[in-house]
């Protein structure tokens, strides 16, 4: 089927005169039809005019067609002398479908520009080189790794903002003894909100990169870890929920990530860590039982909470619980936690989970929440 180009449409005008001149009309006898002044058709027949709606609806009753047949024709006619659209819609438009690009932009991880421009720009953040190409972005035949991962754009752009700022930053040679120790001191720290500031210096004096990165919309991460090298750990968080219990529990599980040296060769992406993806479910990676494990535990110690649990089933009152907390040594929001994963109750007691990322950001390195961390790309 022949396609017609935008030169063969004419004025709407033009086949108005051709309906005319089949019924023998002249301009004075088709505004005589309308009730118009000769003048109203004249300008329609010369293409000085379009046809309005209103005339569309008028010219379909005087011709007996549907009003759509003139409305048609001059739309038909708009488009084809509509200038050709920026050839960079489509591939801005492209690139907007696939990652948040516009939100990118407005947390300075790259700057606006072309599509030329923000190709280059996204190819340096996402390290692609000549052959790989701009994960889920690349025309080429061949899936980058994260793709065949199914690891989601959005939280693909997260990683890749908190390695960037990774590799930026300086600190002591990792020491897995020193990283043991860390963890026993930040149990100490586990009855008072304001301690957690300390947090982000006693990783980074072990050699654990300690970063957090606003998430961005519709992520659902929580925290990465990954390694620079065999002696440069990562750990990232996006502090997505501003709760005591869910900050200590990843945290203790990214650590136990690194412990563990799970992420030297592929990222351990944690998202939604919580419910069953928290647990100790054999339906579970082992890596991530583990981590889970070691998380619930420096909580509150599993043993306790379990024994409390089994002796005061059904009833499990205030005090209790908060009596519990003391002899634990631990804030209350921290066996809240456990205690809402173990009984699926999550409306349990949740006043107890108090908020903690205003201790911990300030002493941080930091990426959003109204902060951009300078890393040129």
């Amino acid at each position: 089927m022949e396609t017609i180009t935008p030169d063969w449409i004419m004025h709407p005008g033009y086949y108005l005169k051709e309906e005319m001149e089949a019924r023998g009309w002249i301009q004075r006898d088709l505004a005589f039809i309308l009730g118009v002044p000769e003048q109203a058709v004249n300008i329609i027949l010369s293409g000085k005019r379009g046809i309005s709606p209103d005339m569309a609806r008028a010219l379909g009753d005087a011709f007996d067609v549907p009003a759509e047949f003139f409305a048609n024709l001059q739309k038909a006619y708009d488009l084809s002398r509509a200038n050709q659209p920026n050839p960079g819609v489509a591939v801005r438009a492209r690139m907007q479908g696939i990652y948040p690009i516009r939100e990118m932009i407005k947390r300075s991880w790259i700057v606006d520009g072309d599509p030329t421009i923000l190709n280059m720009q996204l190819e340096r953040f996402f390290e692609a080189d000549t052959l790989g190409g701009i994960p889920y972005l690349a025309h080429a035949a061949k899936k980058s790794s994260h793709e065949e991962r199914g690891v989601p754009p959005t939280q693909l752009a997260w990683l890749f903002r908190v390695r960037q700022i990774a590799k930026s930053l300086s600190v002591p040679r990792y020491s897995e003894k020193s990283l043991r120790n860390a963890v026993l001191r930040l149990s100490a720290m586990l009855i008072e909100p304001e301690e957690s500031r300390r947090v982000p210096q006693i990783l980074m004096e072990s050699g654990v990169r300690f970063i957090a990165v606003e998430g961005l919309a519709g992520a659902r991460i929580d925290g990465v870890c990954f390694w620079l090298d065999d002696e440069s750990p990562v750990i990232g968080m996006s502090m997505r929920y501003d709760r005591i219990d869910n900050f200590w529990f990843v945290l203790r599980h990214e650590v136990e990530h690194v412990l563990r040296k799970d992420g030297r060769s592929v990222e351990i992406i944690d998202d939604e860590l919580e419910g069953d993806k928290a647990s100790a479910s054999s339906s579970l990676p082992e890596q991530e039982r583990a981590a889970n494990v070691a998380a619930a535990d420096f909580c509150a110690p599993s043993a306790k909470v379990d024994s409390f649990i089994a002796r005061k089933k059904p009833f499990f009152y205030e005090k209790d619980v908060l009596a519990l907390a003391r002899v634990l040594n631990r804030h209350p929001g921290l066996v809240v936690g456990q205690m809402q994963n173990r009984l699926h109750r999550y409306d349990y007691l949740k006043r107890y989970q108090v908020r903690i990322r205003n201790h911990v950001l300030p002493s941080a390195i930091v990426d959003g929440w109204g902060q951009t961390m300078p890393i040129s790309i």
